[in-house]
């Protein structure tokens, strides 16, 4: 069993490292510089570590189409018709066995530098997960750094048939690709015949700007066009391809894989590939998931070790935190999910979703801090904190593919206003934070360490107190969320209150908890206030209600030792 909740800290290494005070709109890598793999040096890692991170994210390791020129390192040039913004999105991979040399101090050793990485990142007592990216590819895809014995994708693939088993990308034969949109800079228009199916599914030779254009889909077995007959047998030579990609990193000591639109890849894909893996080294599998009618299926048949609660733990935090929903709606969803609970992955913030902080989402940092105490404390489920949440990063820039949006760009040579401040010119000592951006890294740091240190809240019992309380006139039921988290003889009550207001409210405790999780009926024992470290003597019984002083946007955090 698990005795530590696993905190996954998203950090984007073009972004984080990047601290130049004024980055200019849709400005190349010399005007806007950017971050390094040596960004991440041992004392930034042991910052990150003592916020209570177990595992690092690094978001764009793989190297992906840019219009930054590396030819000089054989590095083939892209297309600038087929790269979103100057930077271009981690998402199109140009090259599995590679880097992306942005990322490197020097270009020939980027391989180097990044296991260099890795080894830090284990040497300060944390995993690392990277992305695998197994839908689509850049359309520019060419690998420079594969083994001599592998082939590459698509190499000896048949373009004259839209689908075969062993091919690796779909195609519309006879067809040119058309982009009637992006910037030439004097170039020539991109040519591509025949066309290869764009990422996202569009199987035509027309993506508009919102498809994902600068990718190709990539074939795993099911033909398309002929209502998605599925040819599974013998393994189709994409499979066998990915596995090696996978068996590739793992060698490189990776210890974990974020996978990219997890579902837009057949399930039985899953079913085979992850055992095979996990027989070399026992890696974690998250899936990027969004149907939640599947979820079954991809953890059951397809052995991911979590998934994605976007569509659903996510949304609905959102609603409550902007005042659009009551925890009401929370509650009959986490009832649905209870058997499942803790292979959800939760999380407020990522690389796809709009600042809490922004103008767009809550404004304010604090408004979420209730959310993140109850997905730190909830479950035993791992939870995501993308890099500058914990400063409170508004992300209301406009850096150029991206509009301002309240996202962080992901597309352009960038950098995080937060984070720029904390690094205060290397020094990593946060003395240009501003208030609130220093109270909500102190929030952040107590909140996740809390949920790590605990072993209640990584391998405790949970029993929800929502049920006998829900028509209880002296519980703010439609704004509170309670529940009892134990481990060995150690007892946390949590409160969790979303409303702005202070509640006074008793809280019911039936004698089932009592039986179930095996607590001693009125004993007096210590108790702890984990939020303030206030200590005293205290009793817990069925036979009467539990009196509390939760303040608003806060949470009751009682810990009794038994």
């Amino acid at each position: 069993m698990e005795t530590s909740k696993k905190i996954i800290y998203q950090t984007v290494p073009r972004l984080f490292g990047n601290h130049i005070e004024n980055p200019v709109k849709n400005g190349s890598k010399k005007e806007n510089g950017c971050g390094k793999f040596s960004s991440y040096s041992a004392k930034v890692l042991n910052d990150i570590k003592e916020m209570g991170i177990t595992h690092i994210w690094y978001t764009g390791v793989l190297t992906h189409s840019s219009v930054t020129d590396y030819t000089a390192y054989d590095i083939p040039k892209d297309h600038v018709s087929i790269v979103k913004g100057r930077a271009g999105s981690p998402y199109a991979i140009k090259d599995f066995y590679d880097v992306d040399p942005d990322l490197a101090d020097s270009v020939p050793e980027r391989m180097d530098e990044f296991t260099a990485l890795v080894k830090r990142t284990h040497d300060a007592g944390m995993k690392v997960i990277i992305d695998f990216v197994p839908n689509h590819v850049s359309r520019n895809y060419h690998s420079t750094m594969k083994p001599v014995y592998i082939e590459d994708l698509g190499q000896n693939d048949n373009r004259s048939q839209a689908f075969s088993p062993i091919n690796n990308f779909y195609y519309l034969p006879g067809q040119t690709l058309e982009l009637r949109f992006g910037e030439y800079d004097g170039h020539f228009a991109y040519n591509e015949f025949p066309a290869k199916v764009t990422g996202n599914d569009c199987f035509n030779v027309n993506p508009n700007v919102n498809d994902w254009y600068e990718t190709i889909k990539l074939n795993y077995g099911i033909d398309y066009m002929n209502g998605g007959q599925q040819h599974f047998s013998p393994i189709p030579n994409t499979w066998h391809k990915m596995l090696h990609i996978l068996l590739y990193w793992i060698e490189k000591n990776v210890d974990g894989f974020r996978c990219d639109m997890a579902e837009m890849v057949p399930v039985q894909f899953w079913e085979w590939v992850i055992p095979l893996v996990k027989n070399s080294k026992d890696v974690l599998f998250i899936a990027e998931t969004y149907n939640p009618s599947q979820y079954w299926e991809y953890l059951q048949k397809g052995h991911f070790d979590y998934l994605y609660d976007k569509v659903g733990t996510y949304d609905l935090l959102r609603e409550i935190i902007c005042g659009r929903a009551t925890t009401w709606c929370l509650k009959q969803h986490l009832q649905s999910i209870d058997s499942i609970a803790d292979k959800l992955l939760f999380f407020l913030e990522n690389h796809d979703e709009q600042r809490i902080a922004s103008d767009f989402f809550a404004g304010k940092a604090q408004r979420a801090l209730p959310a993140l105490l109850f997905i730190a404390t909830f479950r035993s489920n791992p939870i995501l904190i993308y890099n500058g949440q914990e400063f409170a990063e508004k992300g209301m820039d406009e850096e150029g593919f991206s509009g301002m949006d309240g996202r962080t760009s992901i597309f352009d040579y960038w950098r995080m206003d937060s984070i720029r401040r904390w690094a205060n010119n290397g020094h990593f000592d946060g003395l240009l934070l501003d208030d609130e951006q220093k109270q909500t890294y102190a929030m952040y740091k107590k909140i996740l360490r809390l949920a790590t240190e605990e072993k209640a809240f990584s391998a405790g019992r949970f029993y929800g107190l929502d049920y006998c309380n829900n028509d209880n006139p002296y519980f703010a039921s439609d704004q509170m969320i309670v529940y009892l988290r134990k481990y060995e003889n150690e007892l946390f009550l949590v409160c969790i209150n979303f409303d702005e207001q202070t509640h006074h409210v008793r809280i019911n405790i039936p004698e089932n908890a009592f039986n179930i999780l095996q607590i001693p009926d009125n004993k007096v024992s210590k108790m702890k206030e984990m939020m303030t470290g206030k200590e005293s003597l205290c009793a817990l019984t069925y036979t009467c209600p539990f009196l509390a002083d939760v303040s608003g946007l806060s949470a009751k955090i009682l810990k009794f030792n038994y």
